[in-house]
């Protein structure tokens, strides 16, 4: 049967993740162009960097999920094998799914922390155009939430569908050989 404590673990992980990606997304950098009239030049302000750290935080909850998700399971391929049928092939396809949209969200958390984290220190004169002020897309963070929230559920389903397949192995050394006791 599949641990309830460690399912409960993973789905707080999961939520706490899925929160911060959410956070992260509304409090990106956001850049405003400011004129610096004594200097006769424009340049880039940036708000608050707190939406870098929320993304890192995304990005450490969901790879705990995943680390404990996959040391349950020995990661599918340790430990005695599993029962063949319909939960064994559930369990491969789930663990499949689950590291795809795993490795999607974690790739948007990165990249999103990253992007969002450079900041442009160019200036131009007031002559000229105005310095390009790069800022991270809408969207990165959210997209990384949507595949938190994947993961979550197919890494839920998997670690039951594996639960199911292991439980319901049955060795075949009980009978390996023919019994001679009664044949003296």
């Amino acid at each position: 049967m599949a641990s309830k404590l460690l399912l409960f673990t993973v789905f707080v992980f999961d939520v706490i993740a899925f929160g911060l990606a959410i956070a992260a997304e509304q409090r990106r950098s956001i850049a405003k162009i400011v004129e610096d009239p004594g200097a006769k030049t424009n340049y880039c302000v940036y708000d608050s960097d707190i939406s870098t750290g929320l993304g890192v935080g995304a990005f450490l909850f969901l790879l705990a999920s995943q680390i404990l998700i996959m040391v349950a399971s020995r990661c599918f391929c340790c430990g005695k094998p599993l029962s063949p049928g319909g939960s064994r092939a559930w369990a491969v396809v789930l663990l499949i799914t689950c590291w795809v949209f795993f490795l999607i969200a974690e790739i948007c958390l990165l990249a999103g922390s990253a992007r969002n984290a450079y900041h442009t220190k160019y200036r131009t004169l007031l002559t000229e155009t105005p310095p390009s002020c790069q800022m991270l897309r809408r969207g990165v963070f959210a997209a990384g939430a949507a595949f938190i929230f994947f993961t979550s559920i197919v890494s839920q389903f998997y670690y039951v569908c594996y639960s199911r397949a292991r439980e319901s192995f049955q060795s075949y050394s009980k009978d390996t050989g023919i019994g001679m006791s009664t044949y003296k």
